[in-house]
């Protein structure tokens, strides 16, 4: 019985990484369409387009990752909280992937002055192995992150 209770646990992904720019610049980053745009991918092989970005508690957000293989990878979901320049909440639906079910992305900005310091929170992964593939994709999402600022 113990088994069953462990794998129906939630699966998370956690990181923490800090960022040379100050909190209102990494937040910006990550609450601005035109900026999200820049870099919110796995890797330079994408483009970014965000059709809509409604930044506010019950607004919504579109990202599609636009491969250049060709492949396009939508997520989409609505903030939970939007609290500048501390933290946003939201939910997380791949778009063609209703089997992973929605999961929760939460993002802390510390302020460290000169640096700023984002912990990661993905909640709510249905299986290790979308832990696996998130946690590939976020890093990689930071290091595009990170280039750009």
């Amino acid at each position: 019985m113990e088994q069953a209770s462990v794998a129906s646990r939630p699966v998370t992904v956690e990181i923490t990484r800090t960022f040379t720019a100050p909190r209102n610049r990494v937040f910006r980053a990550w609450t601005d369409a035109k900026e999200l745009a820049c870099w919110f991918a796995p890797s330079p092989d994408y483009t970014i387009v965000v059709p809509e970005l409604e930044l506010r508690a019950g607004g919504r957000y579109v990202v599609e990752m636009h491969h250049k293989s060709g492949n396009v990878h939508r997520v989409e979901g609505s903030y939970r909280e939007v609290s500048p320049p501390e933290k946003i909440s939201f939910t997380w639906r791949w778009q063609g992937n209703e089997a992973a079910g929605e999961s929760v992305v939460s993002v802390y900005f510390r302020d460290l002055g000169k640096t700023t310091e984002i912990r990661l929170t993905h909640e709510l992964l249905p299986s290790a192995e979308e832990r696996e593939k998130h946690s590939h994709g976020w890093n990689g999402c930071f290091e595009q992150l990170d280039k750009y600022l």
